[in-house]
């Protein structure tokens, strides 16, 4: 199976995904242009039991435009996400039914493709995301 290792930007926290994302997207939420810095944020999601995370984390809880929360992993070190669990505070990473990560945060990011862009409400004008069969919302 083929893993995927991702991590922050000084390496003390990396968090390893076995096999293919289910989903993979970008988002153009508020919490997400917040999140990154940018105008939106693209991501890959595995079932919480094929992600495998070592190094310390601190959280942050955020409820998002759809009203949701999600509680989003970075390290402590170098200030970077390297991972987040939609649900809140309720979820521990151990029993996750997802966790997400950011495609940046790979050491190969080209392996995912969006196959989603979400929040499309609230995407810049000047933005335009294209690709084979993504769907908009």
């Amino acid at each position: 199976m083929t893993e995927h290792r991702a991590s922050c930007r000084c390496g003390q926290l990396v968090a390893i995904a076995s096999g293919d994302p289910v989903r993979v997207s970008v988002c153009h939420c508020r919490n997400c242009q917040k999140r990154t810095g940018s105008a939106f944020a693209a991501q890959a999601r595995w079932p919480g039991d094929r992600v495998a995370i070592s190094g310390s984390s601190g959280t942050f809880e955020k409820a998002g435009d759809s009203g949701s929360t999600a509680t989003f992993h970075f390290c402590p070190e170098c200030g970077s996400d390297v991972y987040f669990v939609n649900g809140g505070s309720s979820v521990h990473v151990a029993v996750a039914d997802s966790i997400a990560i950011p495609i940046g945060a790979f050491d190969d990011p080209s392996f995912a493709t969006p196959q989603f862009s979400v929040w499309e409400s609230r995407k810049h004008e000047w933005v335009e995301i294209r690709g084979p069969g993504i769907d908009h919302d």
